[in-house]
């Protein structure tokens, strides 16, 4: 998947036109603007973190696999929102990988994003486990002996 910016979106006036985000979120109605706007930022991160700096790279040199962006928004869930990562995603109607593929191909029939002939939705089906992905690390026991030295 792939990110397009308005500079990139230079479509004949015969094909159809890109919408704003503002219009996908409201005709698809099931996620909230700021889901959409988490997915295409947590795109552009996953993108930085696996290609570099994408500048001087072609599109197809900067694409990023279903698991990979799924694997990618959970990390970057986990940087901007720490431990309440999960809730925030939860609040956004976000409860599995699959839902970030029904908010990237939304963009992508909006042409928003775009894919190759090999992508498909079926790539973010059950990538991880919401319930475990998101919990904190353990923290580790300290022995009550030590717990209140003086």
């Amino acid at each position: 998947m792939t990110f397009v910016t308005p500079e990139q979106n230079q479509m004949p006036m015969n094909e159809t036109s890109r919408k704003t985000l503002e219009q996908v979120v409201e005709e698809y109605g099931r996620y909230p603007l700021e889901a959409f706007e988490f997915v295409r930022h947590g795109l552009n991160q996953t993108v930085h973190q696996i290609h570099g700096a994408a500048k001087a790279k072609q599109e197809t040199a900067c694409h990023v696999s279903g698991q990979q962006l799924s694997w990618g928004l959970r990390n970057y869930a986990v940087h901007r929102y720490g431990i309440m990562a999960k809730t925030v995603l939860y609040h956004w109607g976000i409860r599995r990988t699959n839902d970030f593929g029904k908010i990237v191909f939304a963009m992508v029939e909006s042409k928003l994003m775009q894919k190759t002939d090999d992508d498909d939705i079926r790539d973010f089906d059950n990538v991880y486990d919401f319930d475990t992905a998101f919990d904190p690390p353990p923290r580790p026991e300290t022995p009550p002996t030590q717990m209140f030295r003086v």
